[in-house]
């Protein structure tokens, strides 16, 4: 199952029924849990960890060293976990001391091609990045949020669970969880209704979403009297408790968010 051509350091450990192909290189520190399935010209060093069942494609880059310049060869991590999909010339960078050591992409997640995961990043479950999505440092991707092609996220900016970012957005500030927002200075449309309804949410869960969204960029109050009508009224809705303390956890700021009948695309 390891091709002839395919370096392999002798104290790599590598799980059961793994394939890797042509060219490709595992370092000396590299974890490849069982099932995994490395396609030819693939490089993976560092402290890296592969869980059971992820691919990695062609000409994927897993483990290098941060794009920081504090970094000074600490023993840092990237972890990746189950049924992860790596796609074609991905890089995944590892973590750097100052923000923890570790760089973290969640069980289920979507990685298509061309995407960049910086240094210190936490990606959630069933996150999907689309073709050319780029993660500065220190980037935290809630639970099956989606990135559109061609997004920019600037460092320490965080995407919450179940958000949906448009195609060809610049991301600098925090984007709410359960929303919809796009543009080349982003901003925030809604909520990810059919997202919600595709993973479940009943009925009377989002209308407490859509009711907690409303409090909090409808209303006029401060960002942080609206998370405290939202605790009060809606203490019965884990969602929008979560919603609540996304907005007034945010070191980024918030992006804003529209007051138009603006017509969201997803490219």
């Amino acid at each position: 199952m390891i091709h002839p051509t395919a370096v392999v350091h002798p104290r790599a450990e590598i799980g059961k029924d793994v394939t890797i192909g042509a060219y490709s290189v595992i370092g000396d520190r590299v974890v490849v849990g069982d099932g995994c399935e490395i396609a030819p010209h693939v490089t993976i060093e560092g402290c890296t960890t592969l869980g059971p069942g992820t691919s990695i494609s062609q000409f994927a880059s897993i483990g290098a060293p941060p794009q920081d310049l504090s970094y000074r060869g600490e023993d840092t991590r990237v972890e990746i976990g189950r049924n992860v999909r790596v796609r074609e010339f991905v890089t995944i960078h590892r973590g750097t001391v100052k923000g923890g050591g570790i760089t973290s992409i969640g069980d289920e997640s979507f990685l298509m091609a061309y995407c960049h995961v910086a240094h210190d990043c936490r990606l959630g479950e069933g996150v999907i990045m689309a073709n050319s999505a780029h993660l500065g440092g220190h980037i935290e991707i809630g639970t099956k949020a989606i990135l559109g092609g061609v997004v920019a996220v600037h460092q320490f900016v965080r995407v919450g669970e179940f958000a949906l970012v448009g195609g060809v957005s610049g991301v600098a500030k925090d984007v709410p969880p359960y929303t919809l927002a796009s543009g080349a200075r982003i901003y925030v449309y809604g909520l990810n209704e059919v997202g919600l309804r595709r993973n479940g949410f009943s009925r009377e869960t989002i209308s407490s979403i859509k009711k907690a969204f409303k409090i909090a960029f409808r209303s006029g109050l401060h960002i942080a009297t609206a998370a405290e009508r939202i605790k009060e009224e809606l203490s019965d809705c884990p969602e929008a408790l979560k919603f609540a303390d996304f907005l007034v956890t945010s070191r980024r700021g918030m992006a804003r968010v529209s007051l138009s009948r603006h017509s969201f695309r997803m490219i």
